[in-house]
């Protein structure tokens, strides 16, 4: 692992009902502007989105494909836009730095319109 190293980007499906409906089962995040419709039509969108914990999770899932959840420091993230229903985001990372065993990353969550929806940070031990 190097300065400069990038993650092998994960591209994921498009955003579903279902999807929101299975996640919002398996986190407990039971928000309607999520899940219905006539909810997220009154709070003046077009229609639900995903959650924004959902995109932390695929930051997550792109972290470990790298490198074991052991070796994971610390992670954190910044919710930057929404991720509209049938969005396939895009998780990518970088190796910004990497001293005293430690490998500081950049990530990003990115749309095909090219949309960030979160940026996010993480150390991990090289």
């Amino acid at each position: 692992m190097k300065t400069g190293d990038s993650l092998p980007e994960l591209q994921l499906a498009g955003i579903s009902r279902t999807t929101l409906a299975l996640y919002a089962g398996a986190s407990g995040d039971h928000n309607p502007m999520h899940i219905d419709l006539d909810v997220a039509r009154s709070g003046g969108m077009d229609d639900v989105f995903a959650h924004g914990m959902l995109s932390m999770a695929y930051l997550g899932r792109l972290l470990t494909n790298y490198v074991p959840q052991e070796r994971l420091c610390s992670y954190g993230v910044r919710f930057a836009a929404i991720t509209p229903l049938h969005a396939k985001p895009t998780c990518t990372g970088t190796v910004t730095k990497v001293e005293d065993g430690l490998a500081h990353l950049d990530l990003t969550v990115t749309l095909a319109d090219g949309t960030v929806t979160l940026r996010g940070d993480a150390v991990v031990a090289a």
